[in-house]
C-alpha cells in the first residue's frame, strides 16, 4: 500500500517547494514525486497549441543531438544490441515522432463542423505511467515522452533494472530541453530503484498506462485497474510466395532480422518457403550472411533458446550471431548475420517456433500455398496473436493469394514485401503507417489498441502496409548559365530583370587579389549596381568567418549576393546568406544530421526573401553553385559539418569557363577528381534517381576525357577547360539530388583532422569505397524504400562502359577494370596514392582516427550510402586508404 502524504506535505509540494533531487527508491519518494508530476501537469493542460509545439520541438532536437551518447550508454549498460542500430532507433524517435505528429492538433478544437454542428476538444488524460523496456531502453523513453509533452500529459517512468541507467539519462535529456522550452519542471519523472512494488504503485495511481514489455508486465498493466495501452508478444511469420522477388524479400528478411540483433518484436520468427525455390532461397540466404545450422547444431541451439521453465532464455536476447554460437557450442563465424534452423514443428514443443528476440530464424518448407498460410496462422496462433505478419509476393497478379493471407492471419499488422521490423514500428517503408515503438495487437493480443500506439481504440483495425516507393525529386537552381564568355550576358539580368540595387561579393584573397572580381565589378558599375566585397574566406571555411560575413552583409543591406571561387567560398557565402535573412537560425540544429530531408525536424528557414543568390565558380568540382550543400567547420569544437537543405539551392548559377582558365594544376586535378566522386557517389546513392543518374554517367564520362587533357594543358586548352566547368556542374546537381556516400563522410573528417584538400582526400578514399560498397552481402545495406537488395557491383560496371573501360566477363570483372582506370587517371594528374604519402603523420593519424570514425558515421552524407557502414568499417578504410592496403 502507498503511504498517504501528510497535509503538510501535500502543501509543500502545491508551494513547489519539494527537493528535485531526491532518489525514487521506495513507496514514500514515490508518492512525493507522482504529486510533484500532478501538480506540474495541471499547469501544463492550460498551454496553447503554440507553446506545446515549441517544447514539443525542442524536446525532439535535444534527443535527436544525442542520439549517439544514449545508444553507447544503453549498449555498455544492457549488453544487448547493436550501437550503430541503436543510433538509427534514436534518430527515428525522435525524427519521425516529431515528423509524424508536428501538425496535429492535441489542444483545444481540434475540429469543427459548422454544418452539422460537431465540435472535437482535445484534453489532455493527465498522469501516463510508463514502462521501458531492456531491449529500446531509449528509444522507447524517447518515442513515449515525446507523445505525451505533444498531448499535454504528465509522464512518470519505470526502467527495466538492467536498463535504468540509460534510460533515465534519455527521460532526463527530454526533459531538460522541455523545461527550457517552457514547460513546467517535474512533468517528467522516473523511478530511480525500479521493483515489483514501485512499478505497480506507479500503474495504480497514474490515470493511464502506457505498457511495453514481456507478456507479465502487460498483464499486470490491465489487471491494475486503470487504462492500459499494451502490446502483446510478436512471433512473426514471413511467407515467401513463389511469384516473390527473392532478392528483395531475403535481403529484406535479413536486413529486419540482424538489425539491433533481433530485438524489435515485429520482425521476423520464421520464414516459409516454398518447396519448388527452396533450394534457391536457401543458397540466397548463405550468400547474404545467414548461418545454416547442420545436423546436431540444430540441437544445440534447441537448448539455449528456451529456459528451464519454458520461457525465453534471456542470455540470447539481442546478441549477435557469433555470440549465439558460443553460448550453444557451435563454431558460427564472426561474418554471419543471422542463423536459421530448418525445421518442420510449429508447435511450442519447438523451440525455434518461439519468439527469439535475436538474430535466429527458423525456416519451413511448404507445398502448397495453403499449407503455408496454415503454417503461418498457427505460428501466430501459438504465440504471437495480433502483433505482425509479413508476406512477399507479386502484388499485381497474385491478388487472391494476398488476400487469403490478410484475410486469414489475426493480426493488426500485414506487411508487404517489407522488411518486417522497419516496416511494423511504420513511416519508413510505408508513410502511412504511423511511427512507433509500443505495437498494439488489439483483442486478438488481449490489448486495448490494435494500431501502432498513438491513440486509443475500443475495435480493432487491421492496417495492411505495402511497400511502397515514395516520391522522388529533381530540384536545381531556377537559372542555370554556362558558355565561355556568358558571365556579362547573364549578369544583365540584375538589373534589366530583377532591378538589383547592391550586391555583396564573396570571394577569398587569392581570387580577389589577382584580377577574379574585376570584371564582375567591371559589370555592375555599368549597370549602377552599389557593390563590396568580402574576401576573407579562408580555404576551409570557419563559422567565425561567416558570422564576420553576416555582419557585413547586415551592414551593407544587399538585395543581391555573388559569390566567387571554389566551393570554400560559395558556401561560406551561403551560410552568410541564412545568418543575413534570418540571425536567430541555430546552425547546431541546421547541421543536424536527418534520415530523410523531407522529414527533418529542423525546418530551414525561406531563403530569398531580402537578397537573390547567384554562384559562379572559378574551379571545375565541388559542383556547390548547383547543390543544396554547404560544408563549414565549428573552430571552436573542431567540427566539419556538412549542411544540407534546398533553401540554400542558388537562385542562379554562372558557369564561365573563362572564369577557370587560370586554375593551377594541383587545382585542377584535386577538383575534378572531387566531380568524378561526385558523379561516382551519386550514381549508386540510395536516393539515386533516373535524372540524376544522366547527369553523373555524362559527367563522368566527361571528366576520363577532358581532365587530364585540362591537367595538362592549362589555359591552354580551352576546349578542356569548358567540357570540366561543365561536367563539374553535371555531377552538383547529380549528388544535389542523389545525395553522397560514405566517401565524402570520410573525405570531411579527413580534411578537419588532417588539413587534407577536399578533393584529394576523395581521390585517396573513393578506391577503397567502390570495393566496400561492391559487397553483395554486406553484413549492413541501406534503408530506403526504392533500395531493394544491394548492387553496386551492376551499378558500378553501367558507369565504367559508359565511361569507356574495357567490359570483362562479368560485371565483377569490369568493375576491376574501373579501378584501374580511376588509378591511372589519379596518376596522371599527380595525385598521392595513399594518406600517408600526403603527408599526414602517422602518430596524429592513429590518435585521431576513432574521433574521424565516430564522426564520419555522424556525416550527414552516411545515410545515402547503399551499403550502411559499422564503426569497425569506416575504421579499416581508414587505415588501407592510410598504408596503401
Amino acid at each position: 500500500m502507498t503511504k498517504k502524504l501528510k497535509n503538510e506535505e501535500v502543501e509543500e509540494i502545491k508551494e513547489g517547494q519539494i527537493e528535485e533531487n531526491y532518489i525514487v527508491k521506495d513507496i514514500e519518494s514515490f508518492d512525493r514525486r507522482l504529486a510533484q508530476v500532478k501538480k506540474a501537469q495541471e499547469e501544463f493542460a492550460k498551454f496553447s497549441q503554440e507553446e506545446v509545439d515549441k517544447i514539443f520541438l525542442e524536446a525532439a532536437l535535444a534527443a535527436n543531438h544525442k542520439r549517439l551518447e544514449l545508444a553507447k550508454l544503453a549498449v555498455e549498460e544492457t549488453g544487448m544490441g547493436v550501437f550503430e542500430d541503436k543510433v538509427i532507433k534514436n534518430n527515428y524517435a525522435a525524427e519521425y515522432t516529431y515528423n509524424a505528429y508536428k501538425h496535429t492538433k492535441t489542444c483545444g478544437v481540434i475540429e469543427e463542423d459548422k454544418a452539422y454542428g460537431i465540435t472535437k476538444i482535445a484534453e489532455s488524460i493527465g498522469v501516463v505511467a510508463a514502462v521501458i523496456p531492456t531491449t529500446n531502453p531509449t528509444s522507447t523513453a524517447i518515442f513515449k515522452t515525446l507523445i505525451s509533452l505533444k498531448t499535454r500529459n504528465g509522464i512518470i517512468i519505470s526502467p527495466h533494472p538492467r536498463a535504468k541507467k540509460s534510460t533515465i539519462e534519455a527521460a532526463k535529456v527530454v526533459l531538460e530541453a522541455a523545461v527550457k522550452a517552457g514547460a513546467p519542471k517535474g512533468i517528467i519523472a522516473w523511478v530511480d530503484e525500479p521493483s515489483i512494488e514501485l512499478t505497480a504503485a506507479m500503474m495504480k495511481h497514474a490515470d493511464i498506462i502506457l505498457a511495453t514489455g514481456g507478456p507479465g508486465m502487460v498483464k499486470s498493466a490491465y489487471s491494475s485497474g486503470k487504462p492500459a495501452l499494451g502490446v502483446g508478444a510478436g512471433n512473426v511469420p514471413a511467407l515467401i510466395d513463389e511469384s516473390a522477388d527473392i532478392k528483395t524479400a531475403v535481403s529484406s528478411i535479413i536486413l529486419s532480422k540482424s538489425f539491433d540483433n533481433g530485438m524489435i518484436c515485429a520482425s521476423e520468427q520464421s520464414v516459409i518457403v516454398p518447396d519448388k525455390l527452396y533450394d534457391q532461397v536457401k543458397k540466397e540466404f548463405e550468400f547474404r550472411g545467414a548461418y545454416i545450422l547442420k545436423g546436431e547444431e540444430v540441437d544445440k541451439f534447441r537448448k539455449i533458446i528456451l529456459n528451464s521453465k519454458g520461457a525465453l532464455n534471456a542470455d540470447i536476447v539481442g546478441q549477435s550471431a557469433y555470440q549465439l554460437g558460443k553460448l550453444a557450442g557451435v563454431d558460427v563465424p564472426k561474418s554471419a548475420r543471422i542463423v536459421i534452423a530448418e525445421v518442420e514443428e510449429t508447435d511450442f514443443v519447438e523451440a525455434f517456433a518461439h519468439e527469439k528476440l535475436s538474430p535466429i530464424l527458423a525456416m519451413y518448407k511448404y507445398k502448397s500455398f495453403d499449407e503455408a498460410v496454415a503454417k503461418a496462422e498457427h505460428l501466430v496462433e501459438q504465440g504471437g496473436l495480433g502483433h505482425t505478419s509479413s508476406l512477399y509476393i507479386d502484388t499485381l497478379n497474385c491478388k487472391e493469394k494476398m488476400k487469403k493471407y490478410i484475410d486469414t492471419m489475426k493480426t493488426c499488422r500485414v506487411v508487404i514485401n517489407t522488411p518486417s521490423a522497419q516496416g511494423g514500428i511504420g513511416d519508413l517503408y510505408n508513410f502511412k503507417l504511423a511511427p512507433s515503438f509500443t505495437l498494439g495487437c488489439g483483442s486478438w493480443g488481449g490489448n486495448s489498441v490494435s494500431e501502432n500506439v498513438g491513440v486509443k481504440h475500443l475495435i480493432n483495425i487491421k492496417t495492411v502496409a505495402e511497400r511502397r516507393e515514395n516520391m522522388l525529386w529533381f530540384r536545381a537552381p531556377e537559372k542555370v548559365y554556362f558558355k565561355k564568355g556568358c558571365l556579362p550576358v547573364a549578369m544583365k539580368e540584375f538589373k534589366e530583370e530583377m532591378n538589383k540595387k547592391r550586391a555583396f561579393i564573396v570571394t577569398d584573397k587569392f581570387l580577389y587579389n589577382n584580377g577574379y572580381i574585376d570584371r564582375i565589378e567591371e559589370e555592375l558599375d555599368h549597370m549602377g549596381i552599389i557593390h563590396t566585397a568580402f574576401y576573407d574566406v579562408a580555404p576551409d571555411p570557419t563559422l567565425g568567418c561567416a558570422t564576420e560575413g553576416a555582419k557585413a552583409m547586415e551592414s551593407f543591406q544587399p538585395d543581391l549576393i555573388i559569390a566567387v571561387g571554389g566551393g570554400s567560398a560559395m558556401d561560406a557565402a551561403k551560410i552568410m546568406w541564412v545568418m543575413y535573412e534570418h540571425p536567430e537560425a541555430n546552425f547546431k540544429d541546421m547541421a543536424m544530421t536527418f534520415m530523410d530531408i523531407r522529414k527533418r525536424a529542423y525546418k530551414f528557414p525561406k531563403m530569398g526573401e531580402k537578397a537573390y543568390f547567384c554562384a559562379i565558380p572559378t574551379s571545375a568540382g565541388t559542383g556547390s553553385e548547383v547543390t543544396p550543400f554547404a560544408v563549414i567547420t565549428d573552430e571552436k569544437e573542431g567540427v566539419k559539418y556538412p549542411l544540407a537543405d534546398y533553401e540554400l539551392l542558388p537562385n542562379m548559377a554562372i558557369v564561365d569557363a573563362d572564369m577557370q582558365m587560370e586554375m593551377p594544376a594541383r587545382l585542377t586535378a584535386s577538383s575534378g577528381i572531387d566531380a568524378m566522386t561526385h558523379a561516382l557517389e551519386a550514381y549508386v546513392a540510395m536516393l539515386r534517381s533516373e535524372p540524376a543518374d544522366g547527369m553523373a554517367l555524362k559527367a563522368g564520362k566527361t571528366i576520363f576525357e577532358y581532365l587530364p587533357r585540362s591537367y595538362k594543358n592549362g589555359k591552354n586548352d580551352s576546349e578542356a577547360r569548358e567540357k570540366m566547368a561543365i561536367a563539374a556542374t553535371m555531377a552538383g546537381m547529380a549528388f544535389a539530388n542523389a545525395f553522397l556516400g560514405v566517401c565524402h563522410s570520410m573525405a570531411h573528417k579527413l580534411g578537419a583532422f588532417h588539413h587534407v584538400q577536399h578533393g584529394v582526400a576523395n581521390a585517396l578514399l573513393i578506391g577503397q569505397v567502390i570495393k566496400y560498397n561492391c559487397a553483395e552481402a554486406p553484413f549492413k545495406m541501406g534503408t530506403f524504400p526504392q533500395y531493394k537488395y544491394p548492387d553496386c557491383v551492376e551499378r558500378y560496371a553501367e558507369f565504367a562502359r559508359f565511361c569507356g573501360t574495357k567490359p570483362g566477363k562479368t560485371d565483377r570483372e569490369t568493375v576491376d577494370n574501373f579501378l584501374v582506370d580511376l588509378e591511372k587517371l589519379k596518376d596522371e594528374v599527380g595525385l598521392p596514392k595513399t594518406i600517408k604519402e600526403a603527408g599526414v603523420d602517422e602518430k596524429a593519424f592513429l590518435d585521431s582516427l576513432d574521433e574521424m570514425v565516430l564522426q564520419a558515421f555522424n556525416d550527414q552524407c552516411t545515410g545515402a550510402n547503399p551499403r550502411y557502414p559499422l564503426l569497425e568499417e569506416l575504421k579499416q578504410m581508414y587505415l588501407n586508404a592510410y598504408y596503401g592496403k
